[in-house]
């Protein structure tokens, strides 16, 4: 995910944010690091994605100061994972608009149901990306939870540095 030099000096902030975030590993990387799931193995099976396209991804995102690397211990050893960084947890209404656009514009597949983003402050669904459409505050990784029925799964969000 090298960025394109002919587009890091554009002046138009879609086509610079494009720059970064044009690769869809990226968004899918950040939606599975904010919800926790930040050590190598764990995004490679989760994604499905080759090693070296993955460690290369990875890279890009600690180089464009999407994710950084925090030390936990397994077995005995010190490893990394990776966490979102303040830039990486801003992507979050970007997120959660996509899922809400996906739902409103795209056939859920068989065996799906209604994904929900849950605001765990006020204790109510939103539809909403960026404020909770039932209290107005601003939405933040560590108040969401996104509820799968396909996998029968809620996930508390994280956000930057956790």
């Amino acid at each position: 995910m090298p960025l394109r030099s002919d587009w890091s000096t554009e002046l138009c902030p879609v086509r610079r944010s494009l720059d970064v975030l044009g690769d869809p590993w990226v968004l899918l990387i950040i939606r599975d690091v904010l919800h926790g799931t930040g050590r190598f193995e764990e995004l490679r099976d989760n994604l499905r994605i080759s090693d070296a396209v993955l460690s290369r991804r990875l890279r890009a995102m600690v180089e464009a100061d999407l994710l950084t690397t925090a030390d936990y211990t397994s077995a005995g050893r010190i490893r990394q994972r990776y966490v979102a960084t303040e830039a990486g947890a801003d992507l979050l209404p970007l997120l959660q608009q996509l899922a809400i656009w996906a739902e409103k514009h795209t056939p859920t597949p068989e065996g799906g149901g209604h994904m929900t983003l849950f605001h765990e402050t006020c204790g109510q669904e939103t539809n909403r990306a960026e404020t909770c459409s039932a209290c107005g505050e601003q939405l933040r990784p560590e108040d969401m939870t996104w509820v799968k029925p396909w996998r029968g799964a809620r996930h508390h969000l994280r956000g930057a540095g956790a």
